[in-house]
């Protein structure tokens, strides 16, 4: 069985610190712990061990309940597995179906500003529920309402895994979500399954699978359709890791021409629905990424209208990552103190995830080299604040 921190005991070790009015640093010197361990710990990236939780309870008289999570690691594929028998045996119950569909907008609209090891759980909790209700009999149109929903929540599932770098789990769910989607014949959660493995692959590193991943997800998913575009905004950033910029350029504005007339959703925060806003935001990353000299105009705009007060905005998550993109960009054209200010204030936010992380320390890396003081500053930072497990990525390209 695979090992895996539940993502309560963050959610609980967070919560007992706060009530005793310890800061991190703090309860770290009780516990004997460094505050960038326990720092993981809360968000949901490093397990603890059995040890450390029993100190962690006893230092917050916490009665065991921190270790009682450590004890019960879960199986994503004996999950998955679960779901993906029950979809085949087809004996499906009806319940409110409505609302299971408003569960899963709602999850998925909450995906941009919850942290992932937050979501986690509301994911597998409604996951579950979807699962009873797959032993039932229902209607082939109820089967059909249930199978779709379980796709979309598999795949979500499925990101927020590879958010929190935790590849086994995302594949059993990614897996999932596929035959889920296939059982129903729905082509888009095909397609985001497949754009969804491009962005893992991408982060990794393996630019070159990136790109054939996101061709796929462009190939089956309905033409037009959200994962349609998406799949080819993630092909641009492929090509922009590849240092191709033609073929960045040629890819960007075949998102441009898709998004041209597309309104903007009921849930423009939906992650599933393109918000024709978000075509800014990827441009900026993009051409950041390829080191075209138009990224910084791009990035600057994008930043302003995501944080107007500089206090992270609606969406502290994606504005972080326009400060490093912006980071990236001055860099390439010979801004490196202001880059410097830019990373400071999105790894110092607490809101880069683990799979976003490579950013940060591709921004270190070439402040470092343009031989700027107050990069040992954020180096400094990116320690205290770095996730346990970083994905790979070339910091020569982009």
């Amino acid at each position: 069985m695979a090992s895996f921190v539940d993502p309560r005991f963050g959610v609980a070790l967070r919560g007992l610190r706060e009530r005793r009015g310890l800061s991190l640093r703090s309860l770290g010197q009780l516990a004997h712990r460094s505050k960038s361990h326990l720092h993981e710990m809360e968000t949901g990236v490093k397990a603890p061990t059995a040890d450390t939780a029993r100190q962690l309870d006893r230092v917050l008289d916490a009665g065991g309940v921190l270790a009682g999570m450590v004890d019960a690691p879960i199986d994503h594929a004996a999950e998955a597995g679960e779901l993906r028998a029950r979809v085949m045996a087809s004996d499906v119950g009806k319940d409110v179906l409505d609302r299971i569909e408003r569960g899963v907008d709602d999850l998925a609209s909450a995906y941009p500003t919850t942290a992932p090891a937050d979501l986690l759980p509301l994911v597998r909790r409604h996951l579950a529920y979807v699962g009873r209700l797959l032993d039932g009999r229902v209607t082939l149109a109820q089967q059909r309402r249930l199978l779709v929903a379980g796709g979309w929540l598999a795949v979500l599932r499925a990101t927020v895994h590879i958010d929190l770098r935790q590849p086994a789990a995302a594949a059993a769910h990614l897996r999932a979500a596929h035959d889920l989607a296939e059982h129903a014949e729905h082509a888009e959660i095909r397609g985001w399954c497949l754009e969804t493995r491009a962005w893992d692959v991408l982060i990794q590193g393996d630019y070159r699978a990136a790109l054939d991943l996101s061709r796929q997800a462009q190939r089956i998913a309905p033409q037009g359709s959200s994962a349609y575009i998406q799949a080819t905004a993630q092909e641009a950033r492929a090509w922009a890791r590849m240092g191709d910029v033609g073929e960045t350029r040629r890819a960007l504005d075949r998102v441009e021409r898709l998004t041209a007339n597309l309104p903007v959703p009921e849930r423009a925060e939906h992650h599933y629905r393109y918000d024709p806003a978000k075509a800014a935001a990827y441009t900026a990353t993009t051409l950041s990424w390829a080191g075209d000299p138009g990224a910084e105009q791009v990035a600057r705009a994008v930043l302003a209208d995501l944080d107007p007060d500089g206090d992270g905005g609606a969406r502290p998550r994606r504005s972080a990552s326009a400060r490093l993109d912006l980071g990236l960009a001055l860099v390439a054209s010979g801004q490196p103190d202001e880059a410097v200010a830019l990373g400071t204030e999105a790894v110092g936010s607490g809101r880069v995830v683990p799979s976003n992380w490579w950013r940060a320390t591709e921004l270190l890396a070439k402040v470092e080299q343009a031989g700027v003081p107050e990069a040992a500053a954020l180096r400094e930072l990116c320690a205290e604040y770095a996730p346990g497990h970083r994905p790979s990525a070339d910091s020569t390209t982009g």
